[in-house]
């Protein structure tokens, strides 16, 4: 995907805000998670998240995500 689009900044946005769920598609593979804030390394974004039930901490890249969607 490479760069996300306004409307999936505003659902990260809103998640990170509410502290709901959201579903990262990335390389094939969904996970469901709580995302904390979004930060930068060097020139990428970072979208840090937690697992919701085992609460470990997960980094994605944003230019790596193929697909973001709100949990309902």
């Amino acid at each position: 995907m490479g760069r996300l689009t306004v409307a999936q900044y505003d659902i990260l946005e809103r998640a990170i805000d509410s502290g709901n769920r959201v579903m990262v598609r990335r390389r094939q593979h969904e996970y469901v998670v709580v995302p904390e804030r979004i930060t930068s390394a060097g020139s990428r974004e970072q979208l840090i998240t937690r697992h919701p039930t085992t609460g470990d901490r997960m980094v994605f890249q944003l230019d790596e995500v193929d697909a973001l969607e709100a949990i309902k």
